[in-house]
């Protein structure tokens, strides 16, 4: 990969604060890197506070505290009160385990601002079932708490073969459950989810079926606010990286890297840490942070599309996953020379269908202590 002329950074929005991989959930889409052992928790409450305190520096007026599963964390509301002391925005990321109401209660009193609860399917047993875990009573508990804190509350839906089909389900859920947004993602193959691309990429007609409920439901004009994202597998058109590379967000690990985006670390590239350098230096200078920002390291078909300036050529981490080149252009992308692997996989999807989802097994998300 040849070295371009980094470009000054622009202004830093959000940080992406992944304070553990510890989850004691086991979904088969996790996008958590699959060598979850390479990441050890390095960062003690303080050094999560200082690192905040630096992005509010640079310009960010938000964090998302996830993981895995940042309410795994003792010292979490040490670390909430610390975001919002640095004037952040605070949300959190949680599959509404183990944290409770009363707990989810001292988060608000340390200043915790808004919280987004993750649902893996419509009613208990499926739910249960793509968890590994019994904990949909659970996130039931946690929504009413958060509406009864006065916190702003989002359900996060990672949508695949096996719950498309019950979209407007999941859509009653949600306002039975009182939230204000419903992210109906449709699965983003990184982490975990490529491991079990075989089993939870979907076909057209499922993907067809579920964008005409989420128009239907969208007319009625009632609550929530539905986001439905769009598998790039299936869109021809690749999806900017994060909003561009190194743009708007940086995601900090559990060991202290500092990554443009959460599967960023799989990269060959060089990254630094917040525990040997400040954040600002890692947000300007890594080499890694510098790779891909800007245009000149674009390739043909990219270099001279009209869309680069939108897409950014794609995802860098989905082109090293299909190709080993992450200055590749985005196989998702119809032009892109590699696009015949996410065709074959989609030819696979088809071929598979539905009907032999029971003898499709996934490897589920190791899930940590």
């Amino acid at each position: 990969m040849s070295a371009a002329a980094p470009e000054r950074p622009p202004r830093l929005y959000n940080l992406i604060a992944e304070l553990t991989y510890r989850c004691p959930l086991g979904c088969p889409y996790c996008s958590n890197p699959v060598a979850l052992g390479d990441f050890p928790e390095a960062l003690a409450a303080s050094a999560w506070v200082r690192v905040c305190r630096e992005a509010a520096a640079l310009g960010a007026v938000h964090v998302g505290l996830t993981g895995g599963e940042p309410t795994a964390r003792r010292d979490l509301a040490e670390i909430v009160a610390g975001a919002a002391a640095a004037g952040l925005y605070t949300h959190l990321v949680t599959a509404g385990t183990p944290v409770g109401p009363d707990g989810l209660a001292l988060l608000r009193e340390a200043g915790l601002r808004s919280v987004q609860l993750s649902v893996q399917d419509a009613e208990a047993a499926a739910s249960d079932a793509l968890a590994g875990t019994a904990c949909f009573d659970a996130k039931r508990a946690l929504a009413g708490a958060t509406r009864e804190l006065g916190l702003p509350l989002t359900l996060n839906v990672v949508l695949h073969r096996h719950n498309l089909g019950r979209v407007r389900e999941l859509v009653a859920l949600a306002r039975a459950w009182g939230a204000e947004r419903l992210e109906l993602a449709n699965v983003q193959l990184h982490g975990w989810a490529l491991r079990n691309r075989a089993a939870l990429l979907p076909t057209r007609a499922q993907l067809r079926e579920a964008a005409a409920v989420v128009e239907a439901e969208r007319a009625r004009g009632a609550s929530p606010e539905i986001v439905f994202v769009l598998a790039d597998y299936w869109s021809d058109r690749p999806k900017p990286c994060s909003g561009g590379w190194g743009r708007r967000q940086v995601v900090v690990t559990p060991d202290g890297r500092a990554l443009p985006c959460h599967a960023a670390a799989e990269l060959p590239l060089e990254f630094w840490r917040v525990t040997e350098r400040s954040l600002g230096e890692c947000w300007a200078d890594a080499p890694g942070m510098n790779a891909f920002r800007g245009e000149a390291w674009m390739p043909e078909p990219c270099r001279s599309c009209p869309e680069r300036g939108r897409d950014f050529g794609g995802c860098r981490c989905q082109a090293f996953a299909l190709t080993g080149d992450a200055a590749r252009t985005d196989p998702a992308c119809r032009l892109a020379p590699d696009h015949e692997r996410v065709r074959e996989a989609r030819e696979a999807a088809e071929r598979d269908g539905t009907e032999a989802d029971d003898a499709i097994a996934w490897v589920p998300r190791r899930v940590q202590p």
